[in-house]
């Protein structure tokens, strides 16, 4: 173990002086050359395995303290209180009450898509991160298709639902999975119209290209969601999506419980419902960092000031781990923002829910792009092109005069046969 943490540190000063792109590149030259028990597969596994299991049980703790905390202080209600110190330690009883409860499966079910279910859903939400640049060189996989690969990967989340209903063999389950289908296939548009408008100003799938065009000068007025104001109604539009996607309130019409029981997790107790609980608030945490990728610039600090004093009082840290916790900061205040949403907006009914989306959401993303793109060949990096201007003016105004000609001569036919 000393050995391995003497080459951590290693990495951690080779970083500084931008001697490596990436953690993978430094673990393949450097720990598994050194450590031959991590070059065997079985014990390579292992690792991640136990990596894996602690970061699940860590998430699930500080997002289910984070979520009864705050609808605690919301609501102005007091709370579990009974567990020392402040009830922290509830969580951790909340997790070996779902491990030990018993896991029952109905015997009208299909068996095995009824237990396959819950890990397509956790699976998929889990596999996003493998794109998200959480740092410049905290990135499992910087993939020149990233932001395709997690709209693709994404997308999974609805399948394993609709299994979930099926299987259940329960007609408030099949409901529920019915209107998880709808409601996630409608909200997936306004949310890839948005993310078209950061790839088109950007020019690139790259998650790692989008972070870095958001760097500038240094300023937080080079992110994305301060390009234009077309990027920022953008932003407004995909955090909204973004919560009908991931099932919070107000749109949480899937699992009603006063509806349809629990919607898709009626017959599932145990670990495998806890595997739906937790894939929300990986879905939760997963949307909130692509926004902080996208439009919110990443791990770029965006105050130069700060960003030297943070240099100066580092004490030997990487400036890359202070920001990735920066980047930690900004997605845990969006996750904050979802949290207070569901504790402070009434639950819509399911037409108002199909209405926000194809009335509304999705013609300001189509208006966002159009705007986006006109602002941006108009005030592009070069400055103002008169030329552009010109050449984008000229058809609306000859498709304006076409139309007051056909209106003018609808009418005069009109009041021809009047006469």
């Amino acid at each position: 173990m000393q050995q391995f943490a003497q080459k951590i540190m290693e990495f951690i000063l080779l970083s500084q002086n931008g001697e490596l792109s990436s953690f993978h590149e430094f673990a393949q030259k450097e720990i598994v050359s050194r450590l031959p028990w991590l070059g065997s597969w079985f014990w390579m596994i292992l690792f991640c395995v136990i990596v894996a299991v602690f970061l699940i049980l860590m998430t699930l703790f500080v997002f289910g303290l984070g979520e009864r905390k705050v609808a605690s202080h919301i609501q102005d209600r007091v709370g579990p209180m009974r567990i020392w110190p402040h009830w922290i330690i509830q969580m951790v009883a909340d997790t070996i009450k779902l491990l030990m409860k018993e896991d029952i499966i109905p015997k009208a079910v299909d068996r095995k898509l009824f237990v396959l279910a819950p890990y397509i859903v956790f699976a998929s939400a889990f596999a996003v991160f493998a794109a998200i640049p959480f740092g410049k060189f905290f990135v499992a996989a910087d993939l020149n298709i990233g932001v395709l690969y997690i709209i693709a990967i994404s997308s999974i989340v609805v399948l394993g639902l609709i299994i979930a209903g099926w299987a259940s063999n329960n007609k408030w389950s099949m409901l529920g999975a019915m209107r998880s289908a709808a409601q996630l296939v409608s909200y997936e548009i306004p949310v890839g119209l948005s993310i078209l408008i950061a790839i088109m100003v950007v020019g690139s799938l790259s998650m790692q290209k989008i972070v870095g065009e958001q760097t500038g000068d240094g300023w937080f007025w080079n992110w994305l969601v301060f390009r234009n104001p077309f990027l920022m109604l953008g932003f407004f539009v995909y955090f909204i999506s973004s919560v009908a996607e991931v099932n919070r309130n107000p749109f949480d019409i899937p699992e009603a419980e006063s509806e349809l029981v629990a919607g898709v997790h009626t017959e599932y107790s145990g670990i495998r419902f806890a595997f739906f609980y937790f894939a929300e608030y990986v879905n939760m945490f997963a949307v909130c960092t692509i926004a902080t990728t996208l439009f919110l610039g990443g791990w770029n600090v965006g105050l130069p000031p700060l960003n030297n004093l943070l240099s100066d009082v580092a004490y030997g840290i990487p400036l890359h781990f202070i920001r990735a916790v920066l980047f930690l900061i900004k997605s845990l205040f969006l996750v904050f923002v979802m949290m207070w949403f569901r504790w402070t907006f009434p639950r819509l009914r399911v037409d108002q829910l199909m209405a926000v989306c194809w009335k509304y959401l999705i013609p300001m993303a189509f208006f966002n792009i159009f705007g986006a793109g006109i602002w941006e060949l108009i005030f592009n990096k070069e400055g103002f092109n008169p030329v552009t201007l010109i050449w984008l003016v000229l058809p609306v105004v000859i498709v304006i005069i076409g139309l007051i000609w056909a209106i003018a001569k609808r009418r005069r036919a009109h009041e021809t046969v009047l006469s």
